[in-house]
């Protein structure tokens, strides 16, 4: 080997060490909370497994429209609030409203006693309640992220149950699991304040990085291998 190729991969291995060091905790928080979040199926982190069989819509139900009046809508849809049927409606300026079925009345918004029995008739087993909060679509806990007011209904197993504070609609189950797959989440993808970006310049540049340094170790290592087939002791 000429003096040359010595000085170059000499050069290329403090690069690779150097690189090395820097990716070296990105490498392990990633392999880290990769592992965390494939050791629960993905139907128990988010409580599937806990969530109690519809109310099927009456089939002898004779629905009344709801009265809009005038009100751009977005979408309408027809679902089961306990054993009451209401009219879902979105409407074009981000509004929701849930309107009795029967009548086409809107109705008024949700209760605390309302969310209460919503958030258990909506699971198999309810455990015991701890309490019971409302937020504004503004104030949402971090686990919820869903740009609704809300009841957050939370027991003491750790589960939070998210009732729409306007429509009575489950929003959300989220078991203790799931709140710490969501931190690890957000680990991965280096975004703990929303948990939601996956395109921004930290992880694009740390990705980018590790990259070229396993390339450069694939590299070394066939240069290495080379020249332990040609006889050549290996360089210090």
């Amino acid at each position: 080997m000429s003096a040359l190729q010595t000085r170059l991969r000499a050069q290329l291995l403090r690069i690779h060490i150097w690189l090395g060091w820097l990716v070296g905790v990105p490498l392990i928080l990633w392999t880290l909370s990769g592992l965390v979040m494939v050791i629960k199926p993905i139907e128990e982190v988010r409580g599937s497994d806990l969530r109690s069989e519809p109310v099927a819509i009456p089939a002898t139900l004779d629905a009344v429209p709801p009265r809009l009046d005038g009100r751009r809508v977005e979408t309408i849809e027809l679902a089961m609030r306990k054993a009451r049927p209401v009219w879902l409606v979105r409407f074009a300026d981000g509004g929701t409203r849930a309107a009795d079925a029967t009548t086409g009345e809107f109705l008024p918004p949700v209760t605390a006693a309302e969310a209460y029995t919503i958030a258990n008739a909506a699971q198999k087993a309810p455990g015991e309640v701890v309490s019971l909060r409302r937020f504004a679509a503004d104030a949402n806990p971090l686990d919820l992220r869903r740009d609704r007011p809300a009841w957050q209904v939370a027991y003491a197993d750790g589960l939070h149950a998210y009732v729409d504070a306007d429509t009575g609609e489950l929003l959300a189950l989220r078991t203790r699991w799931w709140r710490g797959y969501d931190f690890f989440w957000g680990l991965h993808i280096m975004d703990l304040q929303t948990r939601e970006d996956t395109h921004h310049p930290l992880l694009t540049g740390f990705a980018g990085v590790s990259l070229v340094t396993v390339l450069l170790g694939f590299v070394m290592l066939f240069v290495r291998q080379r020249r332990r087939r040609k006889g050549a002791p290996p360089a210090a």
